[in-house]
């Protein structure tokens, strides 16, 4: 009882501290999933249809793009810019499959499986011809084939098979290939129920070949623009705001852009440099013409290519057009220092043999491992003998666990490697030089390799060359005293005013760049600048940057946000804006002033007499716009007045065009030579000819789903 007096005593004290208590958990919670909110906000990639792209899912059709690039085009790495070219591609696949996907459901279009299974039934799918199921006799997809590796594929992952990696590349292949598959469908399908609204008739496909067959050879008289001042013409901002609501869709931006003035320096070797680089060179030239082993030399000078060791063709050097240019016609022994000025090179090329091999080698193998090297030895060597013996190769093969299936061996799966180990090389040279039919037991670190060449292809020249690349660089102290001077400049530099000031005193240039969009990759094109855009998008007009280390670190940085043009449309007043509503007005008011000159004018003679130009156009036809050689331009709008005035007639008004304007006669109007009206090819025409009005289908949609596009943030 004392207790509970106690208790009530503290009546109030209690409450207040049960609700701090309280108010502590619900805060707790409320910071939690805030927290959370947020960490999920961070990792939202963009958003299509109202939907949040998630980082990872992005991330991972990244990984399936690539893996599908590297299974096709047998390559293992990818430039930087390549791989930019591949998100794009994925972003914008993306950004397509979505909305299509959203618009098909709502009018209930979808891809069965019926449907797939008929196009892998015919397989003349484009998409199928880059499978591995293609059958090398007919060269078509082979629907049997692609059943036999599903089958053995489920086959090898019960059982946990060690073919299961191989075989697990190709299978992810094959659903990459199969989703493209059912996208395409679908899109096609779309797309024929968008065709079916689309209609022709026979009226409409009659006017349609006249259009594109019936000619006019014409007298034309000419007053071109510039044969008035733009100083003759007042421009007043009423006549700009009047241009501009007649054009006003054409200033409409769909995503947000941004408008920069910018200083990037580039840091270049000092003659002191290139100097001590020149001298390394010479020596290394020395030591490389008489190395027993040029993979230490090579090694050694840091060469931009490495030594395979291995007969390669010209192809392994595309990404070095000087090399590749010359290295065939080279002979065996060693070049001088050379350079290259085009990517600021000195080269030293070493021939050490040319041969006449094949670029494609069709083999079987089976591999020999055991406890010890000695053992698999002794093991290849009783297998060898077998097959000598007559013994069937598939037959020992698969009494090893292994398929001894025939498979190709390109010159393309090698001759990008960045580096070759001694038994990978061993291997390669079996492969090269191996006899066709004959069984080779080859030694290797870790076992021996039964290895039949069974067929070769594509024989051409390959040479086995040792490559001394190095860039004329610049020494430390060089980038020091650089970086140095460049940030004293941006110290100095706090407003856009003192930047465009100050880059003169320092020997740099301030350029402009606008538009600048999230979409981009880099700044200015200057590789290593994504912390730039992320900064760029972030600050506020009239910011400036700090100093920013980019390119291959050799260029150095520095950003003025000079304009911001959020998403809607442009203003009249916006100086691109404005310069085109300009050039505009200034034409309209210069074709007012020649048609009141060129109004009543009945005869070329009369318009000659005006001071217009007189020349003969022949072959107008409405579908395509007429050029005019006295004023330089395509003018569409003659040729529809053309086609509207009967022959010997002359033009009833003068004609306004993009550069000057006219007036004509015409002498003639025919169809033209050999045309002859079918009106099923006509009405098919008609309806192509339509369809091209809906090819822009796809863009509307995506406008319309409002996409958010923040990847610049992640990548």
């Amino acid at each position: 009882m004392a207790a509970l007096g106690k208790i009530r005593s503290k009546g109030g004290i209690l409450v207040a501290a049960i609700g701090l208590a309280l108010f502590a958990f619900l805060a707790e919670e409320a910071f939690r999933s805030c927290n959370g909110i947020k960490s999920e906000t961070r990792q939202q990639i963009g958003e299509i249809l109202g939907e949040k792209i998630s980082v990872q899912d992005y991330q991972k059709l990244i990984d399936e793009y690539q893996s599908a690039i590297k299974f096709t085009m047998q390559r293992d790495n990818f430039t930087e810019d390549e791989l930019n070219q591949v998100k794009d591609q994925v972003w914008q696949q993306l950004v397509n499959n979505r909305v299509l996907e959203a618009d098909a459901k709502k009018v209930g279009l979808t891809v069965t499986e019926q449907e797939l299974s008929n196009v892998l039934n015919d397989g003349t799918n484009p998409m199928l011809a880059q499978t591995p199921f293609v059958n090398q006799q007919t060269g078509r997809f082979d629907i049997n084939a692609l059943q036999q590796f599903l089958d053995g594929y489920n086959k090898a992952k019960a059982s946990n098979s060690p073919q299961l990696e191989q075989m697990q590349t190709i299978y992810d292949y094959w659903l990459f290939v199969e989703k493209n598959l059912r996208t395409q469908l679908l899109g096609q399908k779309y797309q024929a129920l968008l065709a079916s609204c689309v209609l022709s008739n026979k009226a409409e496909a009659k006017m349609a070949f006249k259009d594109n067959n019936e000619e006019s050879d014409i007298q034309l008289a000419s007053l071109a623009y510039s044969t008035i001042k733009d100083a003759d013409v007042k421009v007043t901002d009423e006549d700009l705001k009047a241009k501009y609501e007649e054009l006003k869709p054409a200033f409409r931006q769909n995503t947000e852009t941004r408008d920069i003035k910018f200083v990037d320096y580039q840091i270049k070797a000092s003659a002191s440099d290139r100097n001590a680089i020149v001298k390394d060179m010479n020596e290394l030239q020395k030591q490389l013409a008489t190395a027993t082993d040029p993979s230490l030399v090579i090694s050694k000078s840091g060469s931009m290519i490495p030594y395979l060791g291995l007969p390669v063709s010209s192809k392994a050097y595309q990404q070095y057009p000087d090399i590749a240019s010359k290295i065939d016609s080279l002979a065996v022994g060693t070049t001088g220092v050379t350079e290259n000025k085009q990517d600021n090179t000195l080269n030293i090329i070493r021939v050490m043999s040319k041969a006449q091999l094949p670029d494609s080698v069709q083999f079987r193998q089976i591999q020999v491992a055991a406890n010890t090297p000695e053992e698999a030895h002794a093991k290849a060597d009783s297998i060898q003998k077998a097959l000598a013996g007559g013994a069937d190769f598939v037959a020992i093969a698969k009494r090893y666990g292994q398929t001894g299936e025939k498979v190709w061996f390109t010159g393309q799966q090698y001759e990008a490697a960045p580096s070759m180990s001694e038994d990978n090389r061993t291997y390669i040279e079996a492969l090269l030089n191996g006899e066709v039919n004959a069984i080779q037991n080859v030694a290797l670190t870790q076992g021996n390799i039964i290895l039949q060449v069974v067929d070769k292809k594509a024989m051409k020249t390959k040479t086995t060359a040792a490559i001394i690349k190095k860039l004329i660089d610049f020494s430390k102290a060089t980038r020091s005293d650089a970086y140095n001077k460049f940030s004293e400049f941006v110290a100095k530099s706090t407003t856009a005013a003192d930047l465009e000031k100050n880059a003169s005193k320092y020997g740099y240039h301030v350029q402009s760049l606008n538009d600048v969009s999230t979409s981009e990759h880099y700044v200015a094109g200057v590789h290593g600048t994504r912390d730039a855009l992320k900064w760029l998008f972030d600050a506020k007009q009239g910011d400036v940057s700090p100093l920013y280390e980019c390119g291959d670190n050799d260029h150095l940085m520095v950003i003025v946000l000079s304009a911001i043009h959020p998403k809607g449309y442009r203003s009249w007043d916006d100086p691109q804006v404005k310069e085109i509503l300009k050039r505009e007005v200034i034409k309209d008011k210069k074709a007012e002033k020649l048609m009141a000159k060129l109004k009543g004018v009945n005869s070329i003679a009369a318009a000659q007499a005006k001071g217009a130009k007189v020349s003969t156009v022949s072959q107008i036809t409405f579908a395509a716009p007429a050029f005019v050689q006295a004023t330089g331009s395509a003018e569409p709008a003659l040729s529809g007045a053309v086609a509207a005035t009967a022959a010997g007639k002359f033009s009833k008004n003068p004609v306004k065009g993009n550069a000057g304007v006219y007036v004509f006669q015409v002498v003639k109007k025919a169809l033209r030579a050999g045309s002859k009206y079918n009106e099923a090819m006509a009405m098919q025409q008609a309806a192509q000819q339509n369809m091209q009005f809906l090819s822009n289908f796809m863009q509307d949609l995506i406008l319309k789903a409002n996409v958010v596009d923040n990847r610049y943030l992640f990548f």
